[in-house]
C-alpha cells in the first residue's frame, strides 16, 4: 500500500519507500484551519521511509501556528508553496496528505477516523471504519530515526 510512490511539485519531490504505519481521516481542529477541509486525509510514514530530493527547497513553519513549538512542521516548496509534507521535529514521522501534496488518496485509503469529538456537533461518522477521539488505540509512536 502506497510503497515507492512519488509526490510533491516539479521543485521539491517526496519518495515513499514503504508502507504507512497510520492512515486515518482527522477530524481535529488543527488540520480544520490548515487545510480548510472539513476532514483530512492524514498518512503517517515511519521518518526514514519518506525521502526528500531537495530538502533545501523547502520552507518549514509550525503546523499548529497555536502550539509553535509542536514537533510537527509543515513544509512547502519555497518555489510555488506547494504543501510537500509534515516533518517531525523529533524524527519519529513524516505525514502526506495525499490529496493536497502530490499523491493518489485511492492509492492509500484511511482505515479509521481519528480526533472525532462528539461536542463538535458534527454527525458520527458512519461509514463503517472505526471512530477515535484520537489516535487508534492501538498506535505506537516510533523512536526517533
Amino acid at each position: 500500500m502506497a510503497s515507492n510512490q512519488t509526490g510533491g511539485c516539479q521543485h521539491v519531490h517526496t519518495h515513499l519507500h514503504g508502507g504507512p504505519i497510520d492512515n486515518h481521516t482527522c477530524h481535529c481542529s488543527v488540520c480544520k484551519r490548515v487545510t480548510g477541509q472539513p476532514t483530512t486525509h492524514v498518512v503517517f510514514y515511519n521518518y526514514r521511509d519518506v525521502e526528500v530530493d531537495n530538502p533545501a527547497g523547502l520552507k518549514r513553519q509550525p503546523f499548529n501556528d497555536q502550539n509553535p513549538d509542536g514537533p510537527l512542521e509543515l513544509c512547502t516548496c519555497a518555489t510555488c508553496g506547494t504543501p510537500i509534507m509534515l516533518d517531525d521535529k523529533q524524527h519519529r514521522i513524516r505525514v502526506i496528505v495525499p490529496n493536497l501534496m502530490g499523491f493518489d488518496p485511492q492509492g492509500m485509503p484511511a482505515t479509521y477516523h481519528a480526533f472525532y469529538d462528539p461536542a463538535s456537533g458534527e454527525a458520527r461518522p458512519s461509514d463503517g471504519r472505526p471512530v477515535y477521539e484520537a489516535l487508534r488505540p492501538d498506535f505506537v509512536w516510533p523512536q526517533p530515526a
